[in-house]
């Protein structure tokens, strides 16, 4: 399975301090003083910048064109803005962010492609099966899919990403050509037949507006995180990881804080790496294990598998587990490359 190359370190754990190690009350009153100014743009309330979050909205003028704009509101206000701010009017730039094929068929109803199931062969098989990938399972209420895809425009607007559901060939970097799955050190699987049927499956809901069922939310100790909205079963596509593609020679240097490996190649001049600081999708904000913890290990509920698809590499991130609704996600960032210091990862 492949890894992130280098991924920013979470914040140190926030631990009680022991009596004689508070800071002054002097001190404590300068602190609350550098936030004075910061404030909850729906209540008023004030506290420290970092128990805020961003929350997507829209503003309508005269002429009845939009804008999006971001709110900064504190936890509580934040849990109650997305149903109010749902609205025609953000649907429209909703739509227009992620791109979302129009269609004369009303949005609110599932396509019969997503419900789609395999027919199963008659006869006595003797051989062990093999197990099928799955398509994600849209969430019906399409006030609720609007809710999702708000959270992931939030998200992506507040680091200054553009959003991209595949992976992109920037003139300067890597070409399409570079990216040859037989050019892979060890080998690399190819997809079969039927999962790459079920990718392609995604893909298409995923244009028509039928996404999966994930929430992004912000976590004052990890960021941004993603979290499961409804139940999602054991090998369900959660995403593809997608970015622009560069040769890993070109960012031996690099701070990007999400480069994933694509290409381990038997010359090193022609490895390649995933780069999401510019554009990007959900992928980039589900979040790793601590491998330095014993329970480190049984939070994971995704696996990150490289796959070769049409002699193209790509990294598909799949659940490894049952997932409950409300539960968050999070991969192994060391399970194909042992280079990523998650000994600070919550």
């Amino acid at each position: 399975m492949p890894s992130l190359r280098r991924r920013t370190l979470a914040p140190e754990p926030v631990s009680p301090m022991p009596e004689s190690r508070k800071r002054s009350k002097s001190m404590q009153e300068e602190e609350e003083e550098d936030y004075s100014d910061v404030c909850c743009e729906k209540c008023g309330r004030a506290s420290a910048r970092r128990s805020f979050c961003y929350v997507m909205n829209a503003i309508a003028d005269s002429t009845s064109s939009a804008s999006v704009q971001f709110l900064l509101l504190c936890p509580k206000a934040a849990g109650s803005a997305p149903l109010a701010l749902i609205n025609k009017t953000l649907q429209t730039k909703i739509v227009d962010f992620f791109r979302i094929q129009r269609c004369s068929q009303s949005a609110e109803k599932l396509s019969p492609d997503c419900r789609k199931r395999r027919k199963r062969n008659s006869g006595l098989v003797m051989a062990k099966k093999r197990r099928k990938l799955l398509p994600f399972n849209p969430t019906e209420d399409p006030v609720r899919r609007l809710e999702q895809m708000a959270s992931l425009a939030t998200a992506l607007t507040a680091t200054g990403t553009e959003f991209s559901n595949e992976l992109t060939y920037i003139a300067g970097m890597a070409p399409r050509s570079a990216n040859r799955a037989v050019l892979e050190r060890d080998g690399m699987q190819v997809i079969s037949k039927d999962d790459a049927e079920t990718l392609d499956l995604c893909k298409n809901m995923m244009e028509r507006g039928e996404w999966p069922p994930l929430m992004v939310v912000f976590d004052p100790r990890e960021g941004f995180t993603v979290e499961a909205d409804r139940f999602i079963r054991d090998l369900t596509i959660i995403t593809e990881y997608v970015g622009d593609v560069d040769y890993l020679k070109n960012r031996e240097n690099d701070d990007g804080d999400s480069m994933m490996t694509l290409l381990t190649a038997t010359h090193p001049s022609k490895s390649l790496v995933i780069c999401p600081d510019k554009r990007s999708n959900i992928a980039r904000f589900i979040n790793g294990i601590n491998n330095h913890i014993p329970g480190g290990k049984k939070k994971q509920n995704v696996k990150c598998v490289r796959f070769n698809v049409n002699g193209e590499c790509r990294v598909l991130l799949i659940a490894s587990r049952d997932i409950r609704k409300g539960e968050r996600l999070y991969y192994d960032y060391n399970g194909y490359e042992n280079e990523y210091p998650t000994e600070h990862f919550v």
